[in-house]
């Protein structure tokens, strides 16, 4: 009698094919996280990953509402910088005189990270700077509020005149705030002193940030641009060759095994506000005023905590004393709203929700 159970050296044939493509995925699955996972850019790219980019100092801003929008051309600065603060990160590559003159007439605050001369010519006249003071960790200095605030942090580069912080490195001239380096807003060197505080404290003053970072010199005489291959990222490349054979690999595995087309309907997708919504019927069915309550208190504290320049570990009293310093307060009272007894009926929850928003507000515009 011949047996019709397939042995090892079968099944492995059959399956070998299978593991490999498998294994080949993996491969190239593992090969894409590598390469995608950094996101490059430019010195202080809001997008950027990097040591050197700005993407932690864009999410904390955005966390607290503000609308954080990177242009890298002339035209969508100048279309964009009003009724915005203009920062301009990178100017070392504005040189085009003309363009900046037109930027100038845009009114508006600006903030300039370590502008050069034809920068403070156009967007902050009158103003005298001096090159080659070094980075390190100064002290405030003077009793600007976004300065005081944030305490020590790491500053140098240019210097200014008049009345200036951080031992001449930031000054606020007219609508124009300069500071004399940027690696205080940078990923490697935001978590460090006072650099986050005081980061946000003086980008975060608006609602809405034009953040002009140019990743070229703009302004470069005809036949100094790049060319089209020069100009697709370097990522590319790998994508595709990533792609294509993930797809050959896929063809070859399950090109024969292929059923017919089967029709599925999508998931359902529920809004954000049904789902907070929802959550708030739930915790009202059941009486559930002390979590709600807790919800509303813990989410405030971790907005308004990193605006007062406050690490996540910080007392109740710490927090308070902060808060009444900056909003002018009853310290008592602040107490009472973010650490006091859970409300007793809806009112009251109602109640702790407004004075909840209204701290907040006053924390963020003062």
């Amino acid at each position: 009698m011949t047996s019709i159970t397939p042995t090892i050296t079968e099944r492995w044939r059959s399956w070998r094919g299978v593991l490999g493509a498998l294994g080949a995925i993996v491969v190239v699955a593992t090969l894409i996280v590598l390469v995608s996972g950094t996101r490059n850019g430019g010195r202080l790219d809001v997008e950027a990953t990097t040591p050197q980019g700005a993407r932690a100092l864009a999410e904390l801003l955005r966390a607290q509402g503000v609308e954080v929008n990177q242009v890298t051309t002339f035209d969508d600065a100048i279309e964009q910088a009003e009724g915005s603060l203009l920062v301009v990160a990178r100017p070392e590559f504005l040189v085009d005189a003309a363009r900046l003159a037109e930027l100038a007439g845009r009114p508006g605050p600006r903030l300039l990270i370590a502008p050069t001369r034809p920068v403070l010519q156009a967007l902050a006249p009158g103003v005298v700077a001096s090159p080659g003071s070094s980075e390190v960790v100064r002290a405030a200095g003077c009793d600007l509020k976004a300065a005081v605030l944030a305490g020590d942090a790491l500053l140098g580069g240019w210097s200014f005149g008049g009345a200036t912080c951080y031992r001449g490195t930031v000054a606020v001239v007219g609508d124009a705030t300069l500071v004399g380096s940027g690696s205080f807003m940078t990923n490697e060197k935001l978590a460090q002193n006072g650099n986050a505080a005081l980061a946000m404290n003086l980008a975060g003053t608006h609602r809405r940030v034009t953040w002009f970072a140019p990743r070229s010199p703009l302004g470069v005489p005809e036949g100094g641009g790049k060319s089209i291959e020069q100009l697709i990222p370097a990522n590319v490349g790998w994508f595709t060759w990533a792609l294509g054979l993930a797809v050959l690999l896929t063809a070859l595995w399950r090109g024969r095994r292929l059923g017919p087309v089967v029709e599925e309907r999508l998931p359902v997708v529920v809004r954000a506000a049904e789902t907070v919504e929802g959550r708030g019927r739930l915790y009202r069915a059941r009486s559930a005023r002390d979590r709600a309550a807790l919800a509303l208190r813990e989410a405030a504290l971790a907005r308004m905590t990193p605006r007062l320049g406050l690490a996540a570990t910080a007392g109740q009293n710490e927090i308070v004393t902060a808060i009444a310093a900056r909003t002018g307060q009853d310290g008592g009272q602040i107490h009472r709203i973010l650490y006091g007894e859970a409300p007793t009926g809806d009112a009251a929850l109602v109640a702790l929700a407004r004075d909840l928003d209204t701290i907040e507000r006053q924390v963020r515009d003062s």
